[in-house]
């Protein structure tokens, strides 16, 4: 794995850089991203702030995309990362897509994609994830991963450019916050903040029929112990005896394909 350096750095791992200081004052060709390094990466970034929905959609899905493979964290990552944060408030994010006329093919909004990716990536280097990782290369895993230990260092910045987006009048918006905002929390700087997650997960529970992320905030409230039994519905119930009847399977299917050579791909 490459270690190269930006031209700045981030010397306040807990302060949020301007995203045009990101883009000029980062040495992006010496990042390594999925395939390569990230000299196209200040175009894809910059276009994400176009007034035309359909080029920042495009843009955003080329700039993440170069950054976002197997749950992999890159050297790009904190950079990207870091301007995604930076440009939530920004006026062509916050204003657009929301809306389309009769002639024009809906987008799915730039400031939701921004903060599920973001979600996604601080899920990828959650506490969870670093335990996992540690169970089969060793303690000394977060150590050696030096792009994991960057990204987890700039939590609080990443939390303090989502935070303001949990009161969003949108509901895309403010779930998408929050399912941003739990991994981050995990962060030691923004533990204080879980209380008053608790009462956002309670609203998203009220009123949300989407899987994923009704998974998320009741595994969230359960990791930091709160009993879920009130906030569960027949749906959740299902899902959750759905889920232990396919670890079960996959469970029995690893244990028969030790003992017996089986070939199969397991039941699910």
């Amino acid at each position: 794995m490459t270690h190269s350096r930006s031209r700045t750095g981030n010397p306040r791992p807990h302060e949020l850089p301007h995203h045009q200081a990101l883009l000029d004052d980062t040495d992006w060709a010496s990042f390594a991203t999925v395939c390569g390094t990230g000299e196209a990466l200040p175009t894809a970034l910059a276009s994400i702030l176009n007034p035309d929905p359909a080029v920042r959609a495009a843009a955003t899905d080329e700039a993440l995309r170069s950054v976002t493979h197997q749950n992999t964290i890159y050297e790009a990552t904190v950079p990207v990362a870091l301007f995604a944060a930076a440009v939530l408030d920004h006026p062509a994010v916050a204003a657009g897509d929301f809306g389309h006329g009769a002639d024009t093919p809906p987008h799915r909004p730039t400031l939701v994609r921004l903060l599920e990716w973001l979600s996604d990536t601080a899920y990828d280097a959650d506490d969870e994830c670093i335990a996992i990782s540690e169970g089969h290369f060793g303690k000394g895993f977060l150590q050696e991963d030096r792009e994991m230990r960057a990204f987890r260092d700039v939590r609080p910045a990443i939390f303090s450019a989502v935070h303001p987006l949990l009161g969003h009048d949108n509901a895309d918006v403010h779930d998408a916050a929050l399912l941003a905002a739990i991994p981050l929390a995990e962060h030691p700087l923004l533990t204080a903040h879980r209380a008053e997650l608790v009462d956002h997960v309670g609203r998203l529970l009220a009123t949300s029929t989407d899987r994923h992320n009704r998974d998320r905030v009741l595994d969230a409230m359960q990791a930091w112990g709160h009993d879920t039994s009130a906030l569960e519905n027949a749906d959740d119930i299902a899902a959750c005896e759905r889920y232990a009847r396919l670890n079960a399977e996959r469970d029995s299917w690893w244990a028969a394909d030790g003992t017996s050579g089986y070939s199969e791909d397991p039941p699910f």
